[in-house]
């Protein structure tokens, strides 16, 4: 059995994340020592691992919920599973987009710019003070 310390170390997950999830039901609450500390097993480092490695990829915490009552029930479609995740990969593939609209319009903005010029003139500015000039939505 491992004391909260160790189940953070094992895992990554701050201590304070992890009381929080116990809170909120993604974790079950822990058995406790004679002296009252949380003690953990195997199974809650392999699905504090899962959570861990959920929320890394971006899912949310209900998405990860589903995907938790999912994985206990083996037998049931992985069709939810698969949704959810197509979505969170619409979603990422969303946030590249504009990552990349902001990419574009930043390197317009810097090219405007050589640095060489007082405040007054300077090509950063003019551009974030004038939104018009923008070259499309970001």
């Amino acid at each position: 059995m491992l004391a909260i310390g160790t189940l953070s170390q094992r895992t990554g997950v701050k201590v304070p994340t992890i009381r929080y999830y116990e809170e909120i039901g993604l974790l079950a609450p822990p058995g406790r020592s004679a002296g009252g500390q949380r003690r953990y097993g195997a199974d809650d480092v392999a699905r504090l691992g899962f959570i861990r490695h959920a929320r890394d990829l971006g899912f949310g915490l209900e998405a990860i919920r589903s995907l938790l009552d999912l994985a206990a029930h083996p037998d049931r479609s992985c069709a939810e599973a698969n949704a959810l995740a197509m979505a969170q990969l619409r979603d990422v593939q969303a946030r590249v987009a504009r990552l990349r609209r902001l990419e574009g319009e930043l390197q317009r903005i810097v090219a405007a710019c050589d640095g060489g010029h007082p405040a007054a003139e300077c090509g950063v500015l003019d551009a974030l003070a004038d939104h018009d000039g923008c070259t499309g939505p970001h």
